[in-house]
């Protein structure tokens, strides 16, 4: 008998746990939502898509969101609607167990403004990505590029430039005339020419010693354009 009074007691115990998590199940999906959410931006401080317009993309409508149940939510949707913004590089929406939407929002980044009719910028991806109404980035400014022009080398220098600290701190201009680069420098006015988008590790390699030496030598305004599409070497041009 008394075995038996052990297999009712386990069986009373599973069918009140079974009964527990139903009830909050249903609770938990039967929730209304909350109007607040829970924006986070992943990468950068610089936001090209302002929180207000995350806000109106996750709740659609503040008047009808706190009147509509959590099963009813389609989550999918409202990622695809952040992921279709241009500014946006990928986004998580998901709801909290109080009923709270939240996003996680990575942004596009943008290495290079390329400046023209239609200015655009091109992002980590290589891709032309629009100017954001909320924020400038400050990456270099592109000019001379045509409509037709392919952006392929244009992206591989401003990856490369966007990789290194004293290339980032120092080039604020890149002028392309096909396949040949100039570059503007933040405080020198003399042009640097680069020539073609080759041997870029061993061209940079080089300037960065002469400009090192031109600082220690106080030299560098002397020059008016700096060559390195030769190789091992850096020419100079005197104003």
């Amino acid at each position: 008998m008394k075995k038996y009074v052990n297999h009712i007691k386990i069986i009373i115990a599973l069918i009140a746990f079974v009964s527990l998590y139903s009830f909050s199940n249903r609770r938990n999906e039967n929730r209304v939502l909350s109007s607040n959410c829970k924006i986070e931006f992943l990468n950068d401080d610089a936001h090209y898509i302002t929180r207000n317009t995350v806000n109106k993309l996750l709740i659609q409508n503040s008047d009808s969101v706190t009147m509509l149940s959590k099963e009813k939510l389609a989550l999918n949707n409202i990622e695809e609607s952040l992921n279709a913004n241009a500014m946006v590089q990928a986004a998580d929406v998901y709801v909290s167990i109080t009923g709270e939407i939240g996003a996680k929002i990575r942004q596009r980044t943008p290495i290079a403004r390329v400046a023209g009719n239609q200015s655009f910028y091109i992002d980590k991806e290589g891709k032309k990505m629009p100017l954001s109404p909320v924020h400038s980035a400050r990456v270099p400014l592109v000019t001379g590029v045509g409509e037709k022009d392919a952006v392929d080398n244009l992206y591989k220098l401003a990856m490369f430039i966007n990789n290194d600290e004293f290339l980032t701190k120092n080039i604020i201009g890149i002028h392309q005339n096909k396949n040949q680069f100039e570059l503007k420098l933040r405080t020198e006015d003399f042009i640097v020419n680069l020539g073609e988008v080759k041997n870029l590790q061993a061209k940079f390699n080089n300037f960065k010693a002469f400009y090192q030496k031109g600082l220690h030598d106080k030299t560098l305004n002397a020059y008016k354009r700096v060559n390195l599409e030769f190789d091992n070497q850096v020419v100079c041009t005197k104003k």
